[in-house]
């Protein structure tokens, strides 16, 4: 089921396996655009097919249009496959750099806060810190947040990166979920598979 925003609106995830070609995304884009629904996220990367890339987008629209997308990008020439993973069983990860003022006074708590989120620190100035870290949306919402007291001076996100989760039985399904695992899962309001 799609996740239903605030607004009204329905945002879901979808995969795709495309050509490697130019004018492929502003294909894509026109039709996201045509059909009145915003990509609010866009990874774009190779994949395991040298002549193919993967990409993964977070498309928001009206919920009755939005759940139709994928359908109307697999009718695309150049969209060799294409999956709405929305309803599945899916691990994901968002990337962020962001680069903090740290000064001499500063700097160790900079530091020591961003040890809590696990972040690799990526390059040090006289007077920045610029680090990285991955994983869910609210992670990174609330280390930036975090470092706000500081001075945050960029930010650079990658979006939303997802791949169905392996099947949990030999000849299961990749994105399932597991009938047996399932039922001992206690589901949490607000739970977001990117978290774990």
């Amino acid at each position: 089921m799609a996740e239903i925003m605030a607004n009204g609106l329905a945002r879901r995830t979808l995969v795709a396996l495309v050509e490697n070609k130019p004018g492929v995304l502003a294909r894509i884009a026109s039709l996201f655009r045509r059909r009145g629904i915003n990509i609010a996220s866009l990874a774009v990367g190779a994949s395991e097919h040298s002549d193919l890339s993967r990409m993964t987008f977070v498309a928001e629209g009206d919920p009755s249009t939005v759940g139709h997308i994928a359908k109307h990008l697999d009718k695309l020439i150049e969209v060799v496959e294409v999956s709405d993973i929305t309803d599945n069983n899916v691990v994901w990860r968002e990337l962020a750099m962001v680069r903090v003022r740290a000064t001499q006074e500063s700097r160790a708590r900079v530091i020591q806060l961003a040890n809590i989120f696990r972040v690799s620190i990526v390059d040090v100035g006289a007077e920045a810190v610029t680090m990285e870290i991955t994983g869910d949306t609210s992670k990174i919402d609330s280390m930036i947040t975090l470092m706000q007291e500081f001075g945050v001076e960029q930010v650079m996100r990658t979006g939303r990166v997802a791949m169905l989760r392996s099947a949990l039985s030999q000849g299961g399904e990749d994105g399932e979920y597991g009938d047996q695992i399932s039922s001992n899962i206690n589901t949490l309001e607000g739970f977001d598979s990117g978290s774990v």
